[in-house]
């Protein structure tokens, strides 16, 4: 065999998938996993989404289309962004990608090698994997438990260097689903300008808040000169399978963007994109009884794990994860999820997937779990902290109060 190249060596990917297929490999033998460790509702996606895909497949819409996305779709963009974020960008500033893709696009468009990106740590893994990769210094800021994992300014301009090219930030945010305040959003904009770096705005989980608004930055030069929106329909719209997201952003770096694209994938399907018009232009009522839904089994089993020994966590703002804090359980992320796999069939995402900063953590994923599975998986959790943990003679006392942002 040749010798593969050095890039290989810095590729490190999404830790999930590869616990995903772990687990699913256990189901094949027969064991009944339940599974928190991937982000993908298991809500339906819209009908109409889905009926417009259909019709575009019949009227055979099944040829390339233009690599900056099919007009139809980047108009429904403009118009949705309009209705939502207060400001209509030019078509020239939107682009049709998946949202994986954007994150590594725009960190090569605007970062070269050894050249710093600010990210937020623990974060979602695709940040620290595409810096890396493309060889620009990840700077990660850690996000503080006691500041509710919001990603703090102050930290972040501490950070900035004449070699920082770009920022990330997230909100609703993955894995701890911490939502921004309006004037950190603002003060992240300010700092951009000032030092005339880019802004990434991972918006991704925009729409699934509860008790506090989502802001943008993009107010401030409506993505015009340094701001770009990262946006998905997969979490949302409970789309994952089609892969369809977007980018609004400054025309010369979405142009730049684009041609990535075309090298790369050449297009996104007709049929796909046709769909996402219709999720992003049509009935959105559903949305209200689904966030009833998530915010019903957030409320449980966040109750249920601060009631377990050595765990606490917070109460998430928006998204659909948990995070909770198992370090007085005295074991690692990585021995706890994976004893807690091997014992109970519960699978959740050791926190150190997400960065150092998530070392003492776990993640759980409540976006495809109805009420009685959450019930049954407390249970389960009760009984391995007792077998577990308390015969290890580590922390047996009662869980520690919920802490609400």
């Amino acid at each position: 065999m040749g010798i593969l190249s050095k890039i290989t060596d810095l590729l490190l990917g999404q830790p999930m998938f590869n616990l995903l297929q772990k687990a699913q490999k256990m189901e094949i033998s027969g064991r009944r996993i339940i599974h928190y460790e991937i982000g993908d509702p298991s809500f339906d996606s819209p009908p109409h989404a889905i009926e417009a895909a259909k019709e575009a497949l019949d009227a055979n819409l099944t040829h390339y289309t233009s690599s900056m996305g099919l007009f139809e779709y980047r108009e429904a963009i403009r118009e949705y962004t309009k209705a939502n974020s207060g400001f209509k960008p030019s078509i020239d500033q939107v682009l049709a990608c998946p949202a994986n893709a954007v994150i590594d696009f725009v960190i090569r468009c605007t970062a070269n090698p050894g050249e710093e990106v600010i990210y937020p740590d623990p974060g979602f893994p695709t940040y620290y994997s595409a810096i890396t990769y493309n060889k620009a210094i990840p700077v990660g800021i850690l996000l503080k438990e006691e500041n509710m994992f919001r990603m703090s300014p102050r930290d972040v301009h501490d950070k900035i260097t004449d070699k920082t090219r770009l920022i990330i930030i997230n909100s609703p945010q993955n894995p701890t689903g911490a939502v921004l305040k309006e004037e950190e959003i603002l003060e992240f904009a300010r700092i951009a300008e000032e030092h005339d770096i880019y802004l990434l705005s991972d918006e991704v989980y925009a729409k699934l808040t509860y008790d506090k608004a989502h802001y943008s930055p993009s107010v401030r030069d409506q993505c015009k000169a340094r701001t770009i929106i990262l946006n998905s329909l997969s979490k949302q719209y409970s789309m994952a399978g089609w892969r369809l997201g977007y980018a609004i952003g400054p025309e010369k770096l979405i142009e730049k963007m684009g041609l990535l694209l075309q090298t790369i994938i050449s297009c996104l399907p007709a049929f796909t994109q046709l769909g996402g018009r219709a999720a992003l232009l049509g009935n959105q009522e559903f949305m209200d009884a689904r966030i009833a839904m998530l915010r019903e089994r957030r409320d449980i089993l966040t109750e249920g794990l601060n009631k377990l020994p050595g765990v606490s966590c917070v109460v998430p703002d928006g998204a659909f994860y948990v995070f909770a804090n198992i370090s007085k359980t005295g074991i690692t992320s990585e021995e706890y999820s994976e004893k807690l796999l091997q014992e109970t069939g519960v699978c959740v995402l050791a926190g150190n997937y997400f960065g150092k900063g998530g070392s003492g953590y776990i993640r759980l994923c409540y976006a495809s779990s109805p009420i009685s599975l959450i019930e049954e998986t407390l249970e389960k959790m009760k009984e391995f902290h007792e077998k577990i943990v308390c015969n290890s003679g580590l922390v047996c006392s009662g869980g520690e109060n919920a802490k609400t942002y």
